[in-house]
């Protein structure tokens, strides 16, 4: 294949939070930053650079493309990124099982699998 996804567009109508909010729910680093857009990169230059994108209107209905973070942890990542200000959304599974929907702080939804 020609091909690899080198990157992921993330819309927000506040760069500073949403920047804030994946750059401490991923551990990524600031790649490069302008007054409408924002980089993040994988410092360990193996996961997919995050785009966050400024946009005028604010999310409207269920997204057409999510993320899928996964962890050896489920409930203790379930309890850093609700503190981050993640909005939990649905539960699929049991306990440490499953994956948890959240909403970030512009209602983008992504969720948080167990590996």
């Amino acid at each position: 294949m020609a091909l690899r996804i080198g990157g992921i567009g993330i819309d927000t109508n506040d760069l500073a939070g949403a920047l804030a909010f994946w750059r401490a729910v991923t551990g990524y680093e600031v790649g490069s930053q302008g007054d409408t857009y924002a980089s993040l990169v994988d410092p360990a230059k193996s996961g997919a650079d995050l785009g966050i994108h400024v946009v005028p209107e604010p999310r409207v209905g269920k997204n057409r493309l999510h993320l899928d973070l996964y962890t050896e942890d489920l409930n203790a990542e379930a309890a850093r990124v609700e503190s981050l200000g993640a909005v939990r959304v649905a539960h699929h599974g049991e306990g440490d099982s499953g994956w948890i929907v959240y909403e970030d702080t512009d209602g983008n939804q992504f969720c948080v699998c167990a590996a």
